[in-house]
């Protein structure tokens, strides 16, 4: 049984929810975003929150119980804060720079690395080894961030590439004599 899918997502203030064919949207401060309704799940929209309960007690709708909620609340949060994802280029002449909606990589390949940025997000780097995207749509920045990362992952012996901001990577001794 789903202990987060019977918390209701609560709806602030200048944030307006809609169903109409099949989808929920979300409008507010940074945009608008939908998604589409899945059948298992019941979505009970009000004024300032939205339930979501499964519409029958089979277990494909009890598993889509708490997944359901938490993509509303994921735009929720979207519409009104918006996500980000920070990015840690580390290695000898490796850097990064944003010019408008391109982000020019150099990873010690032959070539430089030119990565468009999706409509709805934003790159930018506050320093060379840093890279910051930030959209309303988690998705979306979770993918751009992966493909980015995709290019030089980071290497357990000098942890040479690219990596999340706080996460941990497993360093390994080198060759002894």
């Amino acid at each position: 049984m789903s202990r987060i899918g019977k918390k209701a997502v609560a709806i602030p203030s200048g944030v307006t929810a809609t169903v109409a064919d099949g989808t929920l949207s979300m409008k507010g401060p940074k945009g608008t975003l939908s998604m589409p309704m899945a059948d298992e799940v019941v979505y009970d929209v009000q004024a300032d929150s939205i339930g979501v309960k499964p519409a029958n007690e089979t277990k494909r709708a009890r598993a889509f119980w708490g997944m359901q909620r938490t993509l509303v609340q994921n735009l929720v949060t979207g519409v009104t804060d918006g996500f980000t994802k920070k990015l840690l280029i580390t290695g000898v002449g490796y850097r990064a720079n944003a010019q408008g909606k391109k982000l020019k990589l150099q990873l010690g390949y032959s070539h430089d690395v030119d990565i468009d940025v999706p409509e709805g997000l934003t790159v930018n780097t506050p320093d060379q080894t840093t890279v910051e995207i930030s959209g309303a749509d988690k998705q979306k920045v979770g993918q751009l961030a992966a493909e980015i990362r995709r290019w030089r992952k980071p290497e357990p012996y000098k942890g040479k590439g690219i990596k999340y901001d706080g996460e941990y990577i497993f360093r390994k001794e080198g060759k002894k004599k």
